[in-house]
């Protein structure tokens, strides 16, 4: 059996699992650092977190899954809390805002006047434009597109992101991948936002 790990050596451990992530801009949910680091309970992970609030390590914001923040980011990077949101269905998107998944930190310089929010990439349709599965997209909210900005779409019922172009006077869907169909939508075609950012966390913790 290999030896336990330091309570104190696990704790340092953490703190540099977060601040990996919350610098990344996603900040781990508790059950997420539990299962980082194999804790057998929830609450072995939680007292690690408390702990490092009461240290001045950590900020915890009450109410929100991802709450978590750095004190120095909060002085030297000012961050806009954006949504992150998983499936968005069909007429939704306003109530998915309102009860999100939780929250990425952005930059308050660059949503100055913007209202965003973030999406979980699934699928491989825009590999070959550098998104992959697992890749979180930050998304400007707009009705509109430009041909070939790449936009967060509704299509069936279900947000997709694919690039914008307009074809003999039609608005298509482009994959950035051989492999799938461009959507010619049959119908009404709703744009939810154009995306400006895309963010690449390297373990499956966030990954679909």
């Amino acid at each position: 059996m290999a030896p336990k790990t330091p309570k104190g050596q696990t704790r340092r451990q953490v703190f540099r699992f977060m601040r990996d992530h919350i610098t990344a801009g996603l900040p781990p949910t508790v059950r997420e650092v539990q299962e980082a680091f194999a804790f057998k309970s929830v609450q072995t992970a939680r007292e690690h977190l408390e702990n490092l609030v009461r240290e001045g390590k950590l900020v915890k914001q009450s109410g929100i899954s991802r709450g978590y923040s750095l004190p120095d980011i909060i002085e030297l990077v000012p961050q806009l809390p954006v949504p992150l949101l998983g499936s968005v269905q069909a007429g939704q998107l306003t109530e998915a805002i309102e009860d999100p998944d939780g929250y990425i930190g952005v930059q308050q310089s660059r949503g100055v006047g913007e209202e965003l929010f973030a999406l979980k990439v699934r699928g491989y349709s825009m590999m070959n434009a550098g998104i992959l599965p697992g890749d979180v997209v930050i998304v400007r909210k707009q009705e509109t597109a430009d041909n070939g900005d790449i936009v967060v779409a509704m299509v069936e019922e279900e947000a997709t992101v694919k690039r914008f172009k307009m074809i003999k006077g039609r608005p298509e869907l482009h994959p950035e991948n051989d492999e799938f169909e461009p959507i010619v939508p049959t119908g009404d075609l709703r744009l939810l936002g154009k995306v400006i950012e895309v963010r690449r966390y390297l373990d499956s913790m966030v990954v679909s």
